[in-house]
């Protein structure tokens, strides 16, 4: 201190501390010489000693225009320095460092002015108090005072051409304190923030790259920020560091890959447009490197893949193909198990293009890697029986009443061009529904090839439709032709056959043989399990089959004959026709006799209405369809269909004596002629084929069946009634003490007597 005061006069050390900025300037300048002269001489004790004295008395002194005064003493003494500056800067920077924090704004603003002198002195001296000087400068940016802002951007300024012309920064320090500060979120600190990002990618000698997953977080956070030049200044460093990527043979993928996917499901869509654009890039770089992100960036992807932004939805499924393009080997680390974890909670998923793109992936899996996945079937099979009942049917039947709607609205009659509009919607969702239907088929199918799986996914298919009505009615059809394309169909009936069989719940098995019948007559894709059941009396693959249905086609009368129909059976259809009781002919029955009729018209029983231009070979034909004839009520269509194609049948294979009265009693006095039986009369080939078929038995198991259905129809309408007499009495007996004379229950089936004759053929 002494040594101080003795080289600077008491009159300069006066005017530093002066409130006056002239005479502050004056004494600086005065000190500026005094320390070059000590320099020229060498005699650094004292010029330490002058520091020294400038930081203890003046710096940090609680007078502001001390601190001021010791500011610009020490910028001052280092201009002094000039080159031997260096060995001083241990003691000249804290002291300045430290009056950034000051509460006097004027204060900083010095501190600000003397640092940039100090700087412009020592230059590349200065690195090694660089992470301090930027922590200052990350603060100052932020400052509340306009003049202390500027004065810190042009020292910030300064620094960063002192650091770009440096062999001496140190990348490796500096990041930690870059990654710390990315997540502030004031404006000015995040532009201060990526300006420094910018300059330090620019140098040749600084690979920014190599430690961008540090900092790519912070990049993609600001690009929700309010500011937009906040958002454009990140966004243009992410575009640089993109490109950077594409140029570099090597890059760390991974631990970029997992900052990417956790971005694309942020809730700003230009934050979500960058990242998924960034993974579809990674995905076609280094594809390979990924392969133990890739369950990850498909949980990322999916989801955007069902996007409100068309851009996102457009790179989404792009990204989505390149990786699904890749093909990865469990042995490299590419993990089945997690990927269809994320397929499979994505079948859940409220947006159509998402579950459909996930039941690809399972599909995709399945034909790769079948052995694994089989692995997880226990996993993902209820998931996928479940996207069976997709719920874009709730959208679709508001989607099928638009048109209508549309129709029945009292306005002017709109232009084409509008009436259009609800259909095409209807028509894109209808189209969508099938797709999501059809694929998670594509994908049991794959799954079912194997015994043990199909056989599970049957018996789940069928508790599937016992338990969920709705799927049966809406898709029933659907499924089962679709399977009948993608499996065996004669493996797909017999073992749903097998099933129904012992099926306890007789009103399901009486709905799904009945739907299952309708499918066997009327679809394309069954033509040859048609072919091969019309076979059934001379061929042994076709008794095989017709045998394996019979069993549970007897849950239902009038599929029972239609299968006899179609295998030619004639004789047994006229056998089960006349073991129909009253309680058989119901409205059900007659719906479904109904179809059957409109059925026999179609092309599908062309042989059958051929045959019967030959009525005395085929009387048991004739015999087969004048009994349904008989079922069914004189004035529906149903009936006078069949009688008119009855009355088209020639009479001319009749004897002379046969051609007097009408057909029918033709038919029934040449029948009563061959009672021998229609086979042994005919053709020795068939009649070989037929006894061998024990159909008394067959008659016997069909009526047996017909009793349990109607013990049960029984047992539920009693259960009915006596709750429905339960309520009714307890709501009358606090109004009426007296009982009324019995009163006939009407919602009590009527007799057997009652309604012989009339009940049957009302509709």
């Amino acid at each position: 201190m002494a040594d101080a005061l003795s080289v600077i006069p008491a009159a300069v050390l006066r005017n530093l501390s002066d409130k006056l900025y002239e005479k502050r300037k004056n004494a600086a300048l005065e000190i500026e010489g005094i320390v070059k002269q000590l320099a020229m001489a060498g005699d650094h004790d004292k010029i330490t000693a002058v520091i020294n004295l400038l930081t203890n008395e003046f710096t940090s002194s609680p007078q502001a225009n001390h601190r001021k005064g010791g500011l610009i003493g020490l910028a001052a003494a280092t201009v002094g320095l000039t080159s031997e500056a260096a060995q001083h800067l241990e003691q000249i920077v804290p002291p300045v460092l430290g009056s950034f924090a000051d509460q006097d704004s004027r204060v900083r603003y010095y501190a600000c002015e003397a640092l940039y002198n100090i700087a412009k002195v020592v230059r590349g001296e200065f690195i090694v108090f660089f992470n301090q000087i930027f922590d200052a400068l990350c603060k100052l940016s932020a400052d509340s005072d306009a003049s202390v802002q500027s004065a810190a951007h042009l020292l910030d300024r300064l620094v960063k051409d002192i650091v770009t012309e440096s062999d001496q920064f140190s990348i490796e320090e500096f990041i930690p304190l870059l990654r710390e500060r990315m997540n502030v979120l004031n404006p000015y600190v995040r532009q201060f923030l990526v300006g420094w990002i910018t300059v330090l990618d620019s140098v040749p000698d600084i690979d920014m790259l190599g430690f961008l997953p540090d900092f790519l977080d912070g990049l993609f956070n600001m690009l929700s920020d309010s500011s937009h030049e906040i958002r454009q200044q990140a966004d243009s460093a992410l575009s640089e560091f993109l490109q950077e990527i594409k140029n570099s043979p090597s890059v760390d993928y991974g631990r970029m890959a997992q900052i990417l996917v956790q971005r694309a499901a942020s809730p700003d869509e230009f934050t979500r447009l960058t990242a998924v654009t960034w993974i579809n890039e990674f995905v076609k770089l280094g594809g390979d490197q990924l392969i133990l992100y890739y369950a990850d960036i498909l949980g990322a992807i999916l989801p955007c893949i069902s996007d409100k932004e068309e851009k996102i939805r457009v790179v989404a499924r792009e990204t989505n193909e390149e990786l699904r393009a890749i093909r990865a080997d469990p042995a490299e680390g590419f993990d089945i198990g997690a990927i269809l974890s994320i397929a499979r909670r994505q079948l859940s998923s409220e947006w159509e293009a998402t579950r459909i793109e996930a039941l690809h992936w399972i599909a995709t899996l399945l034909a790769r890697h079948r052995t694994e996945v089989l692995s997880f079937l226990d996993d993902i099979f209820d998931t996928l029986l479940r996207a069976l009942s997709d719920p874009s049917d709730e959208g679709f039947e508001k989607m099928k009443g638009a048109p209508a709607a549309a129709a029945a609205a009292e306005e002017p009659e709109p232009e084409p061009e509008e009436d259009d509009q609800p259909v095409k919607p209807f028509f894109h969702h209808l189209l969508r529904l099938l797709l999501v239907v059809l694929l998670v088929l594509d994908v049991h199918a794959c799954i079912a090839k194997d015994a043990p799986q199909f056989r599970q996914f049957v018996v789940f298919l069928m508790h599937k439709f016992r338990t969920d009505h709705s799927l049966l009615e809406r898709r029933g059809a659907l499924i089962i032709r679709r399977l009948c394309v993608l499996l065996d169909p004669e493996r797909v009936y017999r073992e749903i056959s097998t099933i129904l069989e012992g099926e306890s719940n007789l009103d399901f098995a009486s709905i799904m043989v009945q739907a299952l019948n309708m499918i066997l007559l009327t679809s394309s894709e069954l033509a040859e399990l048609r072919a091969l059941l019309k076979q059934s009396l001379v061929n042994p693959a076709g008794k095989d089959l017709f045998l394996s249905l019979y069993s549970s086609w007897c849950h239902s009368p009038m599929a029972t004959i239609s299968l006899c129909l179609l295998a030619q059976a004639y004789q047994h259809a006229s056998s089960v026709v006349q073991s129909l009781v009253e309680e058989d002919i119901n409205v059900k029955f007659l719906v479904q006799l109904d179809k059957l009729v409109r059925l026999l018209e179609t092309p599908i029983f062309a042989y059958l209405r051929l045959q019967l231009l030959d009525p005395r070979r085929y009387t048991w034909l004739l015999k087969a369809l004048y009994g349904l004839l008989m079922l069914l009520p004189q004035q529906s269509a149903a009936f006078k269909i069949l009688r008119t194609r009855l009355k088209a049948v020639p009479s001319y294979s009749f004897s002379d004596e046969q051609l007097t009265g009408n057909l029918y009693s033709n038919v029934l006095e040449s029948m009563s002629g061959i009672q021998i039986s229609e086979d042994c009369n005919v053709d020795q080939e068939m009649a070989d084929s037929h006894n061998s078929i024990n159909f008394a038995s067959r008659l016997k198991q069909f009526e047996y069946m017909q009793r349990r259905h109607r013990m049960h129809t029984k047992s539920r309408l009693h259960s009915q009634n006596s709750t429905s007499s339960s309520l009714s009495q307890e709501v009358q007996r606090p109004e009426e003490p007296h009982r009324p004379p019995p009163v006939p229950d009407l919602s009590r089936p009527p007799s057997r007597s009652s309604r012989v004759g009339s009940g049957q053929f009302q509709i």
